[in-house]
């Protein structure tokens, strides 16, 4: 059986959007584990040690019982272009640490420094971030990512951005695209639509 993964944000002592980590993590629980005890992901953070100043990743690796916590200094990856990758990466709820699929589109950038995933003729992702792209007046996020991150539950939930399809050919209706995760916070990371390439 495969392994999973949470990436989370650790900043000053203080893990960011652990609601949403722990729903995710019991998600996947629920699919391939459904006999296992609950994961109880606060209290293993909080007899792991964590670092009390400056930003780490917190990684936590799983299957029926978490497996491993360790924690990285983070440093945020310059990205200022896109290259437009095709892919059926299958969408999932989860994240497998196995990440062999995305690390393949992310080797076809070329001289770009990041990849916009495209799964028949939809907008997905990059390798790393969820995407929402700006009309001038509201933020849309794809409706069916490959991966549904935690920090975009949260920015849905609060109502800052809208899902729908967004076709490749739509991209000339927007203007910016933002590119953020667990780690990078939305607005941490845009781009004019003009910086995406094919």
């Amino acid at each position: 059986m495969c392994r999973f993964i949470e990436s989370i944000k650790l900043l000053d002592g203080v893990f960011y959007r652990l609601e949403f980590h722990h729903k995710r993590m019991n998600i996947c629980s629920d699919l391939f584990y459904p006999e296992a005890n609950p994961v109880d992901l606060q209290s293993a953070l909080n007899d792991s040690h964590p670092p009390q100043t400056g930003l780490y990743k917190c990684r936590v690796v799983y299957d029926s019982k978490i497996r491993k916590i360790e924690y990285r200094p983070y440093l945020k990856r310059e990205i200022n272009s896109l290259r437009i990758v095709q892919v059926q990466i299958e969408s999932l709820p989860y994240k497998k640490a196995d990440r062999s699929d995305f690390d393949r589109a992310f080797a076809m950038r070329g001289n770009f420094d990041e990849v916009l995933l495209v799964k028949n003729g939809l907008l997905t992702d990059t390798s790393i971030c969820n995407i929402a792209l700006f009309d001038g007046v509201s933020w849309f996020t794809p409706s069916m990512p490959l991966i549904y991150g935690v920090n975009r539950a949260n920015l849905i939930e609060e109502g800052k951005m809208i899902e729908r399809n967004i076709l490749l050919d739509d991209l000339k209706n927007f203007s910016h695209i933002r590119l953020f995760n667990a780690m990078i916070e939305f607005g941490d990371i845009e781009l004019e639509i003009g910086n995406i390439h094919l």
